[in-house]
C-alpha cells in the first residue's frame, strides 16, 4: 500500500498519454501548440504497462488515461487492454477525452476494458464553444456523446472549465442538459495551469455561486456528506430527475487533506500535486535497468514527498512551468 507522509493513501493514479492536443483552449494552450516531447522521451505502451502493473502491485485501485487529447496517440485502445489486464486488482480503468474522435474509438476502448469516459464540453452554446476550444467541434462533442451511450459506458461524465465571462451564464442550461440526458454534469473552477500564465483569481467563479445558479431553478441534493477522496460534491436532483451535478471546487475548497492522486506524465515524469513544480523521473530510473525493487522503492520515497496541500492560495504561489495538456487531468 502507498501512504504519503500526512497517512493519506495513494489508490489513484493518473496516466498522461500524450502532451499533445487537436483543441487549443484558451484555458490551456492559448499560444499554440507548446514544444512538443520528443518521441524518444516518451514512455512506450510496454514501458507505460509494466510502471501500471507496479503501481498496482502497491496498491493503486483506479486509473485514468488522459493527456493533452489521449485518442491522438496511436493505438490507445493497445494499451487499455493492457493496463485492463490488471482487473480484478484495478478496479477501475478511465478515459477522459474531449470527445472529437471518440467515436471512432468508441467500440475498440470499451473491448479493451475501458470502463468509464469523461468528455469535455465546456459551452453549449457552439460560437462559444469555438471560441473556448479554437475548434467548431462542438457537434462532434454531442456525437461522443452518444457514442458512449451506445457502445455501454456508464456512467458517463460530462466536465466543464467554468471561467468567469465566457459560461458562467449557462449553469442551468447544462443542468437541464444533465436531466434530459441522464449524465453527471461536473463543473470545475478555472485553475491556474494555462500555458499563457493568463489565470487570475477573478476568473474563478466559486464552486458555491455554482451550486446557488443551479439549485435556485433545479433543487439539488447532496448525495454524501462527505466527498471522501473524490474531487467533486455530488448532487441529485431533488425531484428525482434522472442525471448528477458534480461542483469540482480546487480553488476556493480545497480538498487536499483526502487527496488520493498522483501522476505520470508522458515523458515518465511522477507529479506528486497537480500543481506540483517539482517533478521526480521514472523514466529515467526504469530505462536505467532498475530492479523492480528498485523501482518499487523509488516510487515509494516520492509518494512520501507528496505535498500536504497546493499552494494556490499562497501570496507566494508559483504557477507550475507545465500545462494541463503536459501533466493530465
Amino acid at each position: 500500500m502507498l501512504r504519503d507522509a500526512y497517512n493519506r493513501v495513494i489508490r489513484d493514479l493518473r496516466i498522461s498519454v500524450t502532451d499533445r492536443c487537436n483543441f487549443r483552449c484558451f484555458y490551456c494552450l492559448p499560444n499554440g501548440e507548446p514544444p512538443m516531447a520528443r518521441k524518444d522521451t516518451l514512455l512506450t505502451f510496454e514501458e507505460t504497462t509494466y510502471l501500471a502493473e507496479i503501481f498496482v502491485s502497491l496498491g493503486i485501485e483506479k486509473i485514468r488515461l488522459t493527456g493533452g487529447e489521449p485518442l491522438v496517440r496511436k493505438d490507445v485502445s493497445n494499451l487499455a487492454a493492457g493496463i485492463a489486464a490488471l482487473k480484478p486488482q484495478l478496479k477501475d480503468l478511465a478515459i477522459t477525452t474531449n470527445g472529437f474522435i471518440f467515436p471512432a474509438h468508441a467500440a475498440d476502448l470499451r473491448k479493451a476494458g475501458v470502463d468509464r469516459v469523461t468528455i469535455s464540453l465546456d459551452s453549449l452554446d457552439r460560437d462559444k464553444f469555438a471560441k473556448m476550444t479554437g475548434v467548431d467541434g462542438i457537434d462532434k462533442v454531442f456525437d461522443a456523446i452518444e457514442a458512449a451511450r451506445q457502445t455501454g459506458f456508464d456512467p458517463i461524465k460530462i466536465n466543464a472549465a467554468v471561467i468567469r465571462g465566457h459560461n458562467d451564464d449557462e449553469f442551468v442550461d447544462f443542468a437541464r442538459f444533465a436531466r434530459e440526458n441522464a449524465i453527471s454534469m461536473r463543473f470545475i473552477e478555472f485553475m491556474p495551469l494555462d500555458s499563457g500564465h493568463e489565470w487570475s483569481r477573478e476568473m474563478v467563479v466559486p464552486g458555491r455561486e455554482i451550486y446557488d445558479t443551479i439549485n435556485a431553478v433545479y433543487p439539488l441534493k447532496l448525495k454524501g456528506a462527505s466527498r471522501g477522496s473524490e474531487t467533486a460534491w455530488k448532487y441529485e436532483f431533488a425531484d428525482g430527475s434522472p442525471g448528477e451535478i458534480g461542483i469540482i471546487a480546487p480553488v476556493t475548497e480545497m480538498f487536499c487533506g483526502a487527496c488520493s492522486r498522483i501522476r505520470l506524465t508522458a515523458d515518465g515524469q511522477i507529479r506528486t500535486c497537480l500543481f506540483s513544480n517539482i517533478e521526480h523521473n521514472l523514466r529515467d530510473v526504469l530505462r536505467s535497468g532498475a530492479s523492480r525493487s528498485e523501482i518499487i522503492a523509488f516510487i515509494e520515497d516520492v509518494v512520501l514527498k507528496k505535498e500536504p496541500r497546493h499552494y494556490i492560495n499562497d501570496a507566494d504561489f508559483v504557477q507550475p512551468s507545465r500545462t494541463m495538456s503536459f501533466i493530465g487531468g
